[in-house]
């Protein structure tokens, strides 16, 4: 293929990352990329292992003088989130991305980059594939369906994991070594609604332009939630009159701070459709005088139609409202003693209202269990209020601190010597695979590392090629040093 990326060191370990980002590879959508692993294992004469899930295993002995070491596995998933622009024309389960390059980092045209975690992809391959590195014996561990729910890495069995120290690569700022995470889960609540057909005035309503984010690593900067947003413009346009919801879509990830969303409502009586129009304008124009400092590029639009239409009864109608505009949504708990660091939170990813259910997606992160129990009875509680059903699924263990860990002293004097800086050592509150292996390997010790990406689980997505270059230097030095341990 024609490379792209030109001029960065080392060349191949950017063609890696362009050759993956060929490959369609949304979560549930891995098998091309797992088989792509594969023939690389298979050209490359190494031993490999690949599940029903997708998950891909390739070991390489430690280079001469350190075959006898203890083995260290690498980390990352091969899945992405899929997000795009509105107006966008790309199918994620066949295209590949367009990539470019602008002021020395790496994007999308339109849409997510892949860089989480695409770049761990990359990053062991070419740790595999440079013969010139010292290095223990390496397990490189490839997970799927890591960003819906880390169901690769909860199915992957670990008994073919033979490593006592682990290394993943989805951190996502140079830098800065996480030792601890959240754990989480998925929640999808639903309700049956009733449809009748309406004849009037149809108002169509679109939020756009937010600037979404990571739910865990995002979801403390203020940033709006556009389902709970448009959940308090319907219900203002409810309020008071015979309206009716047509329709509710906003989101598409339950661990993505939503950045758009749309309705609709239709009104029998002609006056109050001017009424409530005329108050979407308003509410519009307050909503853009809100969020000025923060959401710069926020609109919300507002047409009207004569439409003869199949809309929810004036009850259900209200109902579905109340239950997106009142439902748990952001920061629920902070520890003022670590400078206000986030321990629970919850984000209404995803509202879907379909022929006959509406459906409400959360995605709620704690680092603390009981914290976590008493935000999944308040988000079960708030539901059933309103008539929802709850289903729990997908829920994944967070990570511990470990006081002693020979890894992250290993990655602390490295970070020293090549950049003559001290390396930050934190927890985070998004989810990483880390405690799944840690509850399956006792004993493991674990560190997660990357280089910076910018803007992940949206459009915006940035990945600095000159951070690239600098954590590849990192990675292999402290390889280099394990292997001489």
């Amino acid at each position: 293929m024609e490379y792209k990326i030109t001029g960065c060191k080392p060349e191949k370990l950017f063609h890696f990352f362009e050759e993956i980002s060929a490959i369609p590879r949304g979560s549930g959508n891995e098998k091309a990329i797992s088989d792509y692993l594969v023939a690389y294992a298979k050209e490359r004469g190494l031993w490999y292992y690949q599940d029903e899930l997708f998950n891909v295993i390739i070991k390489k002995p430690g280079s001469k003088g350190a075959e006898e070491q203890k083995p260290v596995m690498l980390q990352g998933h091969i899945d992405m989130v899929c997000e795009k622009l509105e107006g966008v024309e790309h199918d994620f389960t066949k295209d590949g991305l367009n990539l470019l390059v602008e002021d020395g980092a790496l994007t999308a045209d339109g849409t997510t980059l892949g860089a989480d975690n695409g770049i761990a992809v990359a990053l062991m391959l070419m740790v595999m594939d440079d013969e010139t590195l010292a290095h223990p014996p390496l397990e490189c561990v490839f997970t799927s369906q890591e960003e819906t729910g880390l169901f690769g890495a909860a199915g992957l069995d670990k008994s073919q994991i033979s490593a006592s120290t682990m290394i993943n690569l989805d951190s996502e700022e140079e830098g800065i070594a996480t030792v601890s995470c959240a754990g989480g889960l998925r929640i999808i609540a639903s309700r049956k609604v009733e449809r009748e057909e309406i004849n009037g005035t149809q108002l169509q309503l679109s939020v756009s332009g937010l600037m979404g984010g990571h739910s865990g690593s995002d979801i403390n900067k203020g940033r709006q939630n556009g389902n709970i947003l448009m959940a308090r413009l319907l219900y203002r346009l409810l309020e008071g009159t015979d309206g009716r919801v047509v329709s509710f879509v906003g989101g598409t990830k339950d661990n993505a701070i939503p950045r758009e969303c749309k309705a609709s409502l239709v009104y029998a009586d002609s006056k109050e459709a001017e009424n409530a129009k005329a108050l979407a304008e308003e509410l519009a124009e307050a909503f853009r005088d809100e969020l000025a400092a923060y959401e710069k590029e926020f609109a919300c639009n507002v047409t009207s139609q004569e439409a003869v239409v199949s809309a929810l009864t004036r009850e259900d109608s209200m109902t579905v409202v109340k239950a997106v505009y009142m439902a748990p949504n952001g920061v629920q708990k902070r520890n003022m003693t670590m400078e206000g660091f986030v321990v629970t939170s919850t984000n209404l990813g995803i509202v879907n209202l379909e022929e006959n259910v509406m459906y409400i997606n959360f995605s709620p992160r704690s680092s603390v269990v009981s914290l976590m129990e008493d935000l999944k009875l308040r988000i079960r509680l708030s539901m059933e209020e309103y008539g929802f059903d709850c289903e729990f699924s997908a829920e994944y263990p967070g990570w511990s601190y470990k006081e002693e860990s020979a890894v992250r002293e290993v990655f602390k004097d490295s970070y020293r010597d090549l950049f003559k800086d001290e390396l930050k050592i934190e927890a985070i509150h998004a989810g990483l695979e880390c405690g799944l292996f840690s509850d399956a390997l006792p004993g493991i010790d674990a560190i997660a590392v990357g280089p910076t990406i910018q803007s992940c689980h949206t459009p915006d997505e940035r990945l600095p090629l000159d951070s690239v270059e600098r954590f590849y230097e990192l990675l292999t030095d402290v390889l280099k040093r394990m292997a001489n341990l």
